[in-house]
């Protein structure tokens, strides 16, 4: 379930998405975007291709709306069967591949921007998020029962794997780009795991819940991840948790397969989204009008905000100058809150109703069966005899 905010970056374009509108600008100064509103609908989901030449949304009126970005231009408006929850380009970029809550995937041709859907794979639980290999080789579906489901491309019924281990649904997969063969996960669990995806085993799992310190006032709270973004150049994870005013930044070990926790950026307020650029750094998008936009940067192995960048205060003006796009998602829920399926203690119920039936039980025998010598005087009254103690 995707937020109604959020934040894509490819090469130098930038696009910010809030409610129903969107916001293409660059990263340069070169240019600078406006905010195209394509119709009255929240945008469910949006991402770029491999290069930054197409870039997809989906919105709640299930409509799949395709752009050429060099220049941005909408190539086509297509209809989906359901609403969407996560979608992607294949490394090709020949398809998109449209994750829905019915738990079915399906694929649009990109080269052909107005021909149909075609279903590929489903799940009989609702699709959070679906990913590809960079090799086109498998597609990748993460759902609501906790399952991760490797499957072949060509033949998305053979199913190469699963990743299982999450307790929770799994809310975000990403495939390591240069590192083909590894899978990272998040879930309402609170962890972030590593996979080694094609045989289904576990690398290295992460309990967010020890990164946290006690005194944070949402160190209790339930949470999971709403965006895993990664930095081939310095190998670096950022998780940012939803409805959370930090980020978590990890190492990425591919030596001894693992994650090492390097950092947490803390933010006064809540952070909507985040994503890399290859040549600057993490750009964090927050709920601020003053400050919409924060870039931070490796110095000395200590990742810390640039607050000087005149690119930073250029593209905050840009924002600031469309903030009603994003006012109106301020404070709202991404939909992590009512994926979490109830608990109860049957057992308890069930020995509580027990007792109660046992109870009413020896309710009635009481009632039906008085114990001896219970009314014994009225009954021998009624019959004629006379009380015994009693004369004439």
């Amino acid at each position: 379930m995707a937020s109604s905010v959020g934040l894509a970056l490819c090469g130098e374009a930038l696009v910010v998405r809030g409610g129903s509108r969107l916001l293409a600008t660059s990263t340069s100064s070169r240019e600078d975007g406006q905010p195209g509103d394509k119709g009255s609908d929240t945008i469910l989901a949006s991402t770029f291709s491999k290069s930054g030449s197409y870039f997809a949304l989906t919105d709640d009126s299930k409509r799949l709306i395709l752009f050429r970005t060099k220049p941005w231009q909408c190539l086509s408006v297509r209809t989906v069967v359901r609403r969407c929850t996560a979608l992607t380009f294949t490394a090709s970029e020949e398809k998109v591949l449209v994750a829905d809550k019915s738990g079915d995937v399906y694929s649009f041709s990109v080269p052909e921007p107005h021909g149909g859907g075609k279903l590929e794979l489903g799940h009989l639980s609702m699709l959070l998020d679906v990913a590809v290999s960079p090799d086109d080789r498998f597609v990748l579906t993460a759902d609501r029962d906790e399952k991760i489901r490797v499957s072949w491309a060509t033949a998305p019924h053979s199913i190469e794997s699963f990743c299982l281990g999450h307790t929770e649904f799994v809310s975000r997969i990403f495939v390591v780009p240069d590192h083909p063969e590894l899978l990272l996960s998040s879930s309402g669990d609170r962890t972030l795991r590593l996979w080694e995806y094609r045989s289904g085993r576990e690398l290295h799992c992460c309990h967010l819940s020890g990164l946290q310190e006690p005194a944070e006032p949402w160190s209790d709270q339930r949470f999971a991840a709403s965006r895993i973004a990664y930095w081939p150049r310095e190998q670096c994870v950022a998780l940012l948790c939803d409805r959370l005013p930090v980020v978590f930044l990890f190492q990425l070990d591919t030596a001894r397969r693992q994650l090492v926790h390097r950092q947490q950026l803390s933010f006064q307020h809540r952070v909507w989204d985040a994503a890399f650029e290859e040549s600057r750094g993490l750009w964090v998008l927050q709920d601020c009008q003053e400050a919409p936009l924060v870039l931070c940067r490796p110095v000395d192995g200590h990742w810390q905000s640039d607050g000087d960048s005149a690119e930073v205060e250029r593209l905050s003006a840009v924002l600031r100058g469309n903030w009603a796009m994003l006012e109106g998602s301020a404070g709202t829920d991404g939909g992590f809150s009512s994926l979490y399926k109830a608990t109860c203690d049957n057992m308890t119920t069930y020995l509580k109703r027990k007792e109660e039936r046992l109870q009413q039980q020896l309710e009635r025998k009481r009632r039906r069966d008085p114990p001896p010598g219970h009314n014994g005087p009225a009954k021998r009254a009624k019959a004629g005899e006379e009380p015994q103690g009693c004369s004439s």
